[in-house]
């Protein structure tokens, strides 16, 4: 691997989901952030794009280019990929989260706590209404969907669940 390129968190991500789907396109990736990652990890889409091209300089993606029609690039995990992959994934950390919540800022800040309540609550339950059928689909599946990801639904399933009573408390209380 070159040695001048640092791998960042996006690049640890992109590495992660191109050992499981084994080839992606800068699309499928951005995709399948949307589709769960994304809720406990912001990553802009645009580097979804700019992300692979620098894991190809550093050995650690492989790229082809479809010949025709819309020439899309297809990248693969390569061997030394799969090992920086291992090697971070091996290292324990014990960096907390950053939780960036406009309705805890407009809290913190002095806004209504009530109006507040009565305006997460619906957004929480959205999202775990949304988590819950993601568990059942993957109750379904059993071994497929790897044990990493059914125990960060399970996270997400508790912060929810917790949102959900701690804004329901505000929404209850007497202004």
């Amino acid at each position: 691997m070159s040695s001048d390129i640092r791998l960042t968190p996006t690049s640890y991500i992109v590495l992660g989901l191109l050992q499981a789907a084994g080839e992606a396109t800068p699309y499928d990736l951005k995709q399948v952030v949307a589709m769960g990652l994304g809720d406990f990890w912001s990553i802009p889409h645009a580097q979804l794009y700019t992300e692979p091209e620098r894991l190809v300089e550093a050995g650690c993606l492989s790229m082809q280019r479809e010949q025709g029609g819309r020439r899309r690039k297809h990248y693969k995990i390569t061997a030394e990929g799969r090992k920086a992959l291992q090697e971070w994934l091996a290292e324990p950390t014990s960096e907390m989260a950053e939780l960036r919540d406009p309705g805890l800022l407009k809290l913190f800040f002095g806004a209504d706590p009530k109006s507040l309540a009565e305006a997460q609550l619906p957004a929480h339950q959205g999202r775990l209404a949304r988590y819950e059928e993601v568990q059942k689909a993957s109750e379904l599946a059993g071994d497929e969907v790897p044990l990493g990801m059914r125990l960060s639904l399970e996270a997400g399933i508790a912060f929810e669940r917790e949102f959900l009573r701690f804004w329901g408390r505000l929404a209850q209380a007497d202004s």
